[in-house]
């Protein structure tokens, strides 16, 4: 019989409840046996709907990583806390899955990275956008050369007034910034992996605290507080690649455009294009013609039935799981979420520098 995992949850709040510890309770090979939080009553809710009926509960982190037993640890803190947790659980022997971004500064991310390394254990970041289903049709389309040379990309992560008014989202002290790493970070780390590029060579950057500070604002989670809005509303940012290559990187949580797209990115290569802005869609020129095909990614194709699909999250998982036990990397490896995080503090330094930022 195969090996069951078990897994310890540090941090039992949205992103938990809301993706890590559903798709955890829908994979085979593991049990999840400890659940640690700060406030002791949402480790025991999780604990109760989630974990074995030998379910532990902490408060105090240090405490879950003693028990030798705990093969994987899921790390789902605020940005701030993310590096000193995962770099002590691969110290202690565990196998990491960290929530993104990687850490709250480009100087921890390494760290964690390099400990990685010294430990022998797995590290991987919770970019889960890769596992969609129109991600992983592009990513073929991409290694396959069917673009070309691609030399020219936009990031995407547009809300028109979608401000996460809960937790500490706007808190910079907190999470390091506001939309650009809570979710600008998935769309450059989709684009980038679609290029197969991470050799960054210079960053000009722009941050906005244009709409951050009215009163009694319309939003999906009702208005905001001003006073405690304290991280961008907006940010922006153009990447040049080593070799050339050109990205253009927007996120906003408030933006007056109905432009809106979020995790998702466009790609312009020597051969074709491709895009997700209606769906996949890929273009370009055939026996001197322009042509525009877009991608059916259902899984249906029968009358009345519309297919059964894996959610993006239970593949993620999986993938996980199996880098693990098949001694294989990650899909996410620290040193490509290394580098998204060195270009989201490269544009943060430049919208505060009005400088471009040169990277080694």
């Amino acid at each position: 019989m195969s090996k069951v995992y078990r897994v310890g949850v540090i941090g039992c709040g949205g992103i938990a409840n809301g993706k890590h510890l559903p798709a955890l309770s829908r994979q085979d090979k593991v049990q999840v046996v400890a659940f640690c939080d700060i406030i002791k009553e949402r480790a025991e809710a999780a604990a109760e709907q989630y974990g074995s009926a030998d379910a532990a509960v902490y408060t105090d982190y240090q405490e879950l990583l003693k028990d030798a037993s705990i093969d994987i640890v899921h790390v789902l803190t605020p940005n701030d806390a993310h590096a000193e947790i995962s770099i002590a659980a691969l110290e202690a022997g565990k196998h990491v899955m960290c929530e993104k971004p990687m850490a709250k500064t480009a100087a921890d991310a390494k760290r964690m990275a390099e400990s990685a390394k010294r430990t022998g254990k797995k590290l991987t970041i919770g970019y889960d956008n890769r596992f969609r289903q129109d991600s992983l049709y592009l990513k073929k389309v991409c290694e396959a050369g069917e673009l070309g040379h691609i030399y020219y990309a936009k990031a995407h992560a547009i809300r028109r007034r979608a401000v996460p008014t809960w937790g500490v989202f706007l808190d910079e002290e907190k999470q390091g910034g506001g939309p650009l790493i809570d979710i600008g970070t998935h769309a450059l780390d989709l684009t980038l992996w679609m290029m197969d590029n991470y050799k960054p060579k210079v960053v000009l950057g722009t941050k906005y605290h244009e709409l951050s500070q009215k009163e009694d604002a319309a939003n999906a989670w009702g208005p905001w507080d001003p006073k405690k809005f304290t991280v961008e509303d907006s940010a922006f940012g153009m990447i040049v690649m080593e070799n050339g290559a050109t990205i253009t990187l927007e996120a906003s949580w408030a933006l007056n455009s109905l432009d809106v797209d979020e995790a998702k990115c466009s790609l312009s290569g020597t051969e074709a294009g491709a895009d997700m802005k209606d769906g996949l869609r890929i273009n370009g020129e055939k026996h001197s013609k322009l042509y525009t095909n877009k991608i059916e990614l259902g899984a249906g194709g029968v009358a009345f039935y519309d297919g059964k699909e894996e959610k993006s999250t239970d593949i993620e998982l999986r993938k996980w799981i199996e880098a693990i036990e098949q001694d294989k990397d990650p899909v996410v490896t620290p040193e490509q979420a290394y580098v998204v995080s060195r270009i989201l503090e490269a544009i943060y330094e430049s919208a505060q520098t009005g400088k471009a930022v040169y990277l080694d």
